[in-house]
């Protein structure tokens, strides 16, 4: 799991993509067929490789979540 201690302080969403890359956005992303990006209104943050994941698409979730 992603220490959220250890993010910027303007990382508000996480998200996984497909790969198994961890993101971090300062909005919340929206949703392409592999992954997530940002919505051009705010930043985004790679922040840790892991395994391919199947359920990419239910990985969004706030900060405080």
């Amino acid at each position: 799991m992603i220490d959220t201690d250890r993010l910027p302080y303007w990382v508000n969403w996480l998200a996984q993509d497909r790969d198994g890359t961890w993101w971090g956005f300062e909005a919340e992303p929206h949703q392409h067929h592999c992954g997530w990006y940002e919505n051009e209104v705010g930043r985004s943050l790679r922040i840790a490789s892991a395994e391919p994941n199947p359920d990419w698409a239910a990985s969004l979730r706030s900060r405080d979540s």
